[in-house]
């Protein structure tokens, strides 16, 4: 496993020497975003996650390796390639195969981040169940990561363009601790609620200890930890709904489903608000990043002081 894993030397120092470490995904800069504004995105995230006191491990595929935190160049390469492929965790074998250039979902981020001993993973919003799903079948390997990768996730709940309300009763159906931080009510990605009732923490020690109990009841789930947009960049439900609509209605026209529906309906939402949903997306993408860092900070603290009573004892 080890030659297929390629940290930087950052990251590879923080775990050396147990320091707090936050993951990132990749699929944000090579799909989620235009360019410049997703290498800007990229670099600022990181920035953000260091001045905070967390080091940054932005996770893609690159030349047959997994590479856990990216410097200038990858970072550059990933936000201006035209042929990034999008990478779930069925693709990372055949990715890797071929050598091939993957920008990761956040399913494939988490297993990425699991296998390097990353706990916090920090990204906009999860993917879940699309809408008319009756139809399509079309349900997120977000979810099903949740359920078997135990990782941290922080974001502003599931993406607005899904069904949110079968998204959050598959997450409870899969055994998914989902905990709103500052809030009683799943946020909707662009907007701070969604009328779904949540449990709500607003201790990252809470959370934190939740998550080692769960590991030491050997039980393999992730959390979700929902974290709404702040108030300042909020776009109103009513408002949002109109241009999801929309973009909904030409995916249909194009046909267009699968790996290429979210991107298309994100990049359409952004055209049909004028860039509004653009920069709600960044906004809310900097605040989950604070919020990551501050639960890595707390894990990585409650695991030395674990670590250091074991050795007392023994």
């Amino acid at each position: 496993m080890n030659r297929l894993l390629k940290f930087s030397d950052e990251v590879q120092n923080a775990l050396t020497n147990n320091l707090p470490v936050l993951a990132l995904e990749s699929t944000i800069i090579a799909h989620g975003m235009p360019y410049p504004e997703n290498l800007e995105v990229a670099l600022s995230l990181e920035k953000l996650a260091r001045k905070n006191g967390a080091v940054p491990a932005t996770i893609a595929l690159i030349n047959g390796k997994i590479c856990i935190g990216l410097d200038a160049d990858e970072l550059h390469e990933l936000a201006t390639a035209k042929n990034v492929k999008k990478a779930s965790i069925r693709e990372i074998s055949m990715l890797l195969a071929r050598q091939q250039t993957g920008a990761t979902t956040v399913a494939a981020t988490m297993f990425c981040a699991h296998l390097a001993g990353i706990s916090v993973f920090a990204t906009g919003g999860i993917g879940g169940v699309h809408r008319d799903v009756e139809a399509s079948w079309d349900i997120s390997a977000d979810l099903e990561a949740l359920q078997r990768l135990p990782v941290i996730v922080v974001s502003a709940g599931a993406k607005a363009i899904l069904d949110l309300p079968k998204t959050l009763e598959y997450l409870e159906t899969k055994g998914v601790p989902v905990y709103g931080y500052g809030c009683n009510e799943l946020p909707a990605f662009y907007s701070r609620s969604s009328g779904l009732p949540i449990e709500q923490i607003d201790d990252v020690g809470e959370i934190a200890q939740r998550f080692l109990l769960d590991r030491n009841l050997q039980l393999t789930n992730g959390i979700l930890v929902a974290n709404p947009i702040p108030e300042d960049a909020e776009i109103p439900a009513t408002e949002i709904e109109k241009a999801i609509e929309k973009a909904l209605k030409a995916a249909r026209k194009q046909n267009i489903y699968g790996a290429r529906l979210t991107p298309f309906l994100l990049k359409s939402v952004v055209e049909y608000t004028a860039g509004k949903s653009l920069q709600a997306n960044i906004k809310l993408v900097e605040n989950n990043v604070v919020l990551g860092v501050e639960l890595a900070k707390k894990l990585q603290k409650m695991q030395h002081s674990h670590e250091q009573n074991l050795k007392k004892n023994n």
